[in-house]
């Protein structure tokens, strides 16, 4: 895949689902030997369990207009079968990023599907996508240049993209937390900011039918 249609696969992953704080302070703070220790800790924390569900409400700032949108709803990261976020307020819809596809789904059943379907680099940014929701160490390690403060009982990561095409809309990530995600913000190249915070986690072991046909192409 060319980079302008990695770009475009990103791009409305973004948008679909989508001040600076003094969070952004933590790009003073590379891991150390003894950070290392914690952060490795909260991602075994994240990454444990397979399966996430919860509340989001997303916020994205629009710089060049000066307002922000909010809308909020239910998500699923399930780390197999890829990302669901079912977006109530304001106006009903569903967006699905699986394995090698992106669909997004509206009220009266019409849907609009991305498919990426055999692509190798669309499933390795997949991977990196997943990792940043799933606090994966290895994955955020390996597409990210990390930084990081606090403790496992409060913490901050910053994440710097390596990859040129993320990171040509992508400037730089923060994800804070506690036991779990809380607060993951996005800072992209043009000044705009989204911003998802997390609520009222559960980890059920497995998907309910209705939820796996929502990993299907249709």
């Amino acid at each position: 895949m060319d980079s302008n249609k990695k770009k475009m696969f990103f791009l409305c992953f973004f948008l679909v689902i989508s001040h600076v704080w003094a969070e952004d302070d933590v790009f003073h703070y590379t891991l150390t030997p003894q950070t290392t220790v914690t952060f490795n800790t909260i991602c075994e924390n994240l990454a444990k369990n397979p399966i996430i569900k919860g509340n989001f409400v997303q916020e994205k700032h629009l710089t060049r207009f000066n307002r922000s949108l909010e809308s909020s709803g239910n998500f699923i990261i399930a780390v197999k079968q890829g990302m669901v976020w079912e977006t109530l307020k304001p106006f009903p819809s569903t967006m699905v990023m699986g394995n090698d596809f992106i669909m997004q789904s509206r009220p009266d059943g019409r849907k609009s599907v991305l498919s990426a379907q055999g692509n190798e680099t669309f499933t390795q940014m997949a991977s990196v996508i997943s990792a940043v929701f799933s606090g994966q160490s290895q994955g955020l390690l390996k597409n990210f240049d990390v930084y990081f403060s606090g403790s496992v009982s409060d913490w901050t990561m910053g994440l710097l993209p390596r990859d040129s095409v993320f990171a040509s809309f992508i400037a730089k990530i923060i994800l804070s937390g506690d036991s779990v995600m809380r607060s993951i913000k996005l800072f992209e190249q043009s000044g705009d900011t989204t911003t998802y915070t997390l609520s009222n986690q559960s980890y059920p072991a497995g998907l309910n039918d209705d939820e796996k046909a929502l990993f299907s192409i249709p």
